[in-house]
Order: structure tokens, then sequence, then C-alpha cells
């Protein structure tokens, strides 16, 4: 052990073990015949002991509940190619700030804003670690110490307690709240222009949405109020959906290329969400405005590494070329149909234990997850396991604590298993894991 985790590292574990036995010794919670015991198996337990110490915390899992942008989970799965990008860019030296051509410094944001202005329409684009962060360089750069319009029914709080408000707050720009909870009018936000208003903020209502009297000015009456008052429109888009989808599920999903050719000056939203690529905040629009982004100092402390450029640069690549059903994962499990999702779920049916499980095969609906389109269901076809042996609250635990982990959910008593979200490789270790609990009862 000492050759394979060095001296000092046994040690340290050995005496965490010892220590733990003298406390139950000195608490009588062990007789002679069980210390006897533990003593005998010394060494398998402080091999595991040691081999759990050196295991990063972060594991792969497998996500079996259908919720395709699980922000608990890692949000968008990579593709194996983007992944291989990272590896390139991450075990060697690379152009991240060098123009080869030239022989000098050049600037990150080159590898991805000619792509995003080919792709969007935009006139510039900058990049940032995540959609908070591009929020809140936004602010900073544009409306530090100045007004801010947003519309009551859109200061949202979404996971993690993230606020509107609280990142407004610490961006120096100060929040004028217009209208109500669920009516806001064009009227409301030209009341509340003066000389001190720096922009109007649009954001995206995420994971909720109001329904019944409500009121929101459409998108081209801001522009056209943002324009008249020569102040910038800007909408925290969030869900990183590109381009206008022919999914009936996306139909009402804003789209960042149509939000900007209807006149809006800049858009933020998210990387790893319906763009399917690594965490990321990106800017896009006015040339002016994302430049006086780029030049905030605070941008260095929000930038993006080199081996999240080279997975956004291989999504945006598959954009381009209009193979993103074919190689972005979000991509591919947003396009398969219940049928398809039948068929794989019925082949893994006939390999689970008969003897042991009830499997039945029933529709169902797949989430999109990650703010996007909330309480928009896509038609799936579901396992729904149950067990004369094991409680389906064993069943979830079991699966759950697995070497590879197996994430389901729980309905009507019921263990579901929704295999969109689940790549097919990995059915196979799902029906390892059943055989494994039939043979352990």
């Amino acid at each position: 052990m000492i050759e394979d985790y060095s001296r000092d590292l046994v040690r340290a574990v050995l005496q965490e073990v010892l220590e733990a036995l003298r406390r139950d010794i000195r608490a009588e919670r062990l007789t002679g015949e069980a210390l006897s015991r533990q003593l005998d198996a010394l060494e398998p337990v402080l091999e595991s002991k040691l081999r759990s110490r050196l295991q990063s915390s972060l594991r792969q899992a497998i996500n079996a509940t259908g919720v395709i942008i699980h922000t608990n989970v890692g949000r968008a799965p990579l593709s194996p190619q983007a992944a291989q990008a990272m590896v390139d860019a991450a075990t060697g030296y690379s152009n991240l700030e060098y123009d080869f051509a030239l022989g000098r410094r050049g600037h990150r944001d080159a590898h991805l804003e000619p792509v995003l202005c080919r792709l969007l329409g935009c006139q510039a684009a900058t990049v940032a670690n995540n959609n908070a962060a591009a929020l809140l360089l936004i602010l900073n750069t544009l409306a530090l110490g100045r007004k801010v319009l947003v519309s009551r029914g859109e200061l949202v709080e979404i996971g993690g307690s993230f606020r509107i408000p609280a990142i407004m707050e610490r961006s120096g720009a100060v929040l004028k709240e217009v209208g109500t909870t669920n009516k806001t009018k064009l009227a409301d936000y030209r009341e509340a222009v003066d000389d001190q208003t720096a922009l109007i903020l649009r954001v995206h209502p995420s994971n909720y949405r109001i329904v019944g009297f409500t009121h929101r000015p459409q998108l081209e009456e801001l522009t056209a109020l943002a324009a008249e008052k020569k102040i910038p429109l800007v909408e925290d888009e969030g869900s990183g959906h590109l381009f206008p989808s022919s999914h009936s599920f996306l139909e009402e999903e804003p789209s960042v290329q149509t939000t900007l050719a209807t006149g809006v000056d800049l858009v933020c939203f998210s990387g790893d969400k319906l763009l399917g690529g690594p965490q990321a905040g990106v800017i896009v629009g006015r040339k002016d405005l994302v430049d006086a982004v780029r030049s905030n100092p605070l941008m260095r402390a929000c930038r993006v590494d080199k081996v999240r450029y080279a997975a956004l640069a291989w999504t945006l690549a598959c954009y381009e070329t209009g193979r993103q059903e074919d190689h972005v994962p979000v991509h591919q499990m947003l396009s398969a149909t219940a049928d398809q999702i039948e068929s794989r779920a019925r082949r893994l049916a006939c390999l689970i234990d008969p003897r042991t499980f009830r499997v039945l095969i029933r529709p169902g609906a797949s989430l999109i997850g990650g703010g996007a389109a909330p309480e928009r269901e896509i038609p799936t076809s579901l396992l729904a396991v149950t067990s004369a042996i094991y409680s389906v609250n064993e069943m979830e635990r079991r699966l759950r604590q697995q070497e590879l982990p197996i994430l389901t959910r729980i309905e009507d008593e019921q263990l579901i298993l929704d295999l969109r979200t689940v790549f097919p490789p990995q059915e196979e270790i799902i029906a390892s894991a059943f055989s494994g609990m039939a043979a352990g009862h």
C-alpha cells in the first residue's frame, strides 16, 4: 500500500481507522469478538478507504430521469468529438491568444466570434464563464450607477437561489421595476424612462410560466421604444435556443436568431443548455456594446479557458454544417421519437429478470429542463418497474448507489426509467444492475 499510495497517506488513513475503533471501544459499542473481526479485516478496510480517498467526488452517472438538460447532473452532455477537442486543447500548447499568421498576440474571442456572427447575423460576440457572468458584465459595463428597467413579472429566481435583483445589485446597476407581476404594458416602460435610464432588460421566464390575466409587450414594441429613447435593449435569452425549431414543444421558446433580427441590441444566453455545448455565457449583438463589455476589467475574472473554447467551437461547427441533430447529444435526445424510445425500452425490458421484477412499457413524457420551455412535455415511452421483493424506494437507492450511479424517478409507486436521456451503450449497464439485484436478494 505504501508503494501504491505513499507512506504519509497510508499512515494518516490507518490512524483514522484505528481512532474510529478506539472511539467504539470507549463507547462500549464493540465486544471482544467484534473487535477481533474488525482487526482481521483491517487491511481490506484500509485499502478501500485509500481508494476512496483518491477517487474524485465528481463522477459520471447514467441519467434515466428523462430530463434532458438536468442542472443537478451537469446539464448538456458533450459529444465524444467535443470532449476530444477539449483533450487536444488541454494536453499541449495552442494559439489561444496567438495569431499564427501574423506572429503576434491575438485575442481568444477570435476562435468563436466569426462563427457566431455568421450563424446569428450579429455584428460581434464575446464569451464569459456562464450566463450569470454574461449578464453581470453587461450590466456593470452599460449601467453602472444608472437605472435598468425590468418588468416585475421577470424578476425571476432560478436554481441555486440565483435571483435577477441580486445579480443587478452586485453589478452596480440600479433596478427600476415596471408594471406588475402579471401585466406589464409598453406604457409602463415609457413612463419609467428618464435621463438616468441606462437600458431596458428583458429576462427569459426560465422555470415558470404566468398564465391567465397577463400581458407582456411584444419584442418589436420594446425595440421601437429603445430606439426612440436611444437606450439599449438587452435580452437575457437564457436557454441558448439558437434558431426557430420545428419541434412543437419548442415552438414558443424564443430563439437568439429571431430576437436579434427583431432589433434587440444585445442578447446573452447559456452554452450548456439547448445549445448543447460546455458551460459558457455567450454575448452577441451590436459591435460597440460587445466591444465595451469585452474591455471591462471584470471580463478577465469571468473569461472562458482554452478547453471550453475548444468544445464550444466544435459544437458551433456542427450548427454551421447543419449536423447538430447527428452529433450534439441534446439535439439527438430532442429529436428521438416516442416509437424509437419504445423499441429501446422493449429491448431493455427483455434483459430484466421477470422472476424478480415486473416491467411495463407505458407512454409518458420527457422534460427539456434547464429552464427551457417550462411545462412543455415531449412524448416518450417509459419502463415502469415494480418488484415483490424490493420496494420502489429500495430499487431507486440501489441503482443510485451502483459503481456507475443510475438516476431514475418514482411515479405512482413505480420505478420509472426514460431511455431518452440514456446513451444506448449504457442500457447493458442498467440491465446488469438489475441482474445484480436479482442475484443478491
